[in-house]
């Protein structure tokens, strides 16, 4: 396998994403009970995404809607998990989103006490920076009133606020900033360029290029879930500036047209594919390697969470839900477990044996 430097706070190496796409909720839950693998319809939302952040650095994802950089904040930040691949986070990660966390029938003062005990913090910990976490957030006395009743601003201050003062190691930043008033907004700059100076890690998603090129060291973009570049703030955005400018360019039958295109790939992904394509890159790189598809195959998938429930799993599933509904009807039949192991037909028809008893 290549070497890399080992130095790195957050590495991410051949991660994707898969969806299925269940009609309805019904048909979802039969999937994971299943036996057979009957074939559902998938959509990739990241194909084969690798990259290294290191430490201190304020890396921004960029991307059209969909491109799947909040897929990719998400999985860095462990609220959902990768199909495939390896993730490697050095360190505590705070999110900051609309919504992130936040429950909604809490009050914001409350939910502060809830997202900071989560993150390790003790009660007097909590106490002591209690009243900085209101002052920064300034939503008045809605800080004593349900989230839900908050506006999306609301949200996104009081996410923000809490995100920053539990001194996280990772700070992701996910259009937090995008529903802010301009004194917030300068707020939280402040707040980013003192994380900034302290050597935090911050990954900032915004579809704001002024944002990304004010906040942020390199650039990655994320296109249609593949990484189509990530580099210097300055080379990058002027390349995606560039795609902008093309996309508007065409007309509304070319944008769709080619938007169709785009999300058929990502359908129409194969990981086998991917994964032989990765060997054989390596493969190349070192020909007398043996070992390097079996390398290759434990980075996809010696890391992951299986979504869907384990053959054996669901067979032990179905032994149990079997034996209940069996003692079920042998306690409704009113015969012993002797006499029903003896006579199993005693209870094929309970209601008839009780009937004439």
């Amino acid at each position: 396998m290549t070497t890399e430097t080992t130095d790195y706070k957050i590495k991410v190496e051949n991660v994707t994403k898969k969806y299925q796409l269940f009609k309805t909720q019904s048909e979802k839950l039969r999937s994971f009970f299943s036996l057979n693998n009957h074939e559902i319809p998938n959509f990739w939302s990241l194909m084969g995404v690798t990259m290294t952040i290191m430490p201190g650095e304020a890396v921004g994802l960029i991307g059209v809607n969909g491109s799947g950089k909040s897929t990719l904040s998400n999985i860095i930040s462990g609220i959902i998990p990768q199909t495939t691949g390896t993730v490697d986070v050095r360190g505590e990660t705070s999110i900051v989103a609309i919504n992130a966390g936040l429950r909604g029938n809490l009050t914001g003062r409350e939910n502060i006490r809830l997202k900071s005990l989560m993150q390790g913090l003790t009660n007097e910990q909590i106490d002591e920076m209690m009243p900085d976490i209101i002052a920064f957030a300034d939503i008045g006395d809605f800080v004593d009133q349900p989230v839900k009743s908050y506006s999306s601003g609301m949200k996104s201050r009081l996410g923000f606020s809490i995100a920053v003062h539990i001194e996280p190691d990772i700070l992701i930043i996910d259009e937090a900033l995008s529903v802010g008033d301009d004194t917030f907004y300068q707020k939280c700059v402040d707040k980013i360029n003192e994380f900034k100076a302290k050597g935090k890690t911050i990954i900032f998603v915004s579809h704001s290029l002024k944002q990304i090129e004010l906040l942020c060291d390199r650039v990655a973009w994320i296109n249609y879930g593949q990484l189509k570049m990530i580099g210097e703030t300055k080379e990058v955005t002027g390349e995606y500036r560039k795609f902008i400018k093309m996309f508007r360019g065409l007309s509304k039958k070319e944008k769709s047209k080619f938007q169709r295109e785009q999300k058929n790939i990502q359908k129409n992904f194969s990981i086998q594919a991917y994964e032989k394509q990765v060997t054989e890159q390596l493969q190349a790189e070192e020909p007398g390697n043996k070992k390097v598809p079996a390398e290759v195959h434990k980075t996809f998938y010696g890391s992951v969470i299986s979504e869907k429930m384990p053959v054996s799993s669901q067979i032990l599933t179905w032994g149990v839900l079997i034996a209940l509904i069996f003692f079920c009807l042998v306690n409704f039949s009113g015969y012993s477990l002797g006499h029903v192991i003896t006579d199993p037909s005693l209870i094929l028809h309970p209601l008839q044996h009780l009937m004439f008893k």
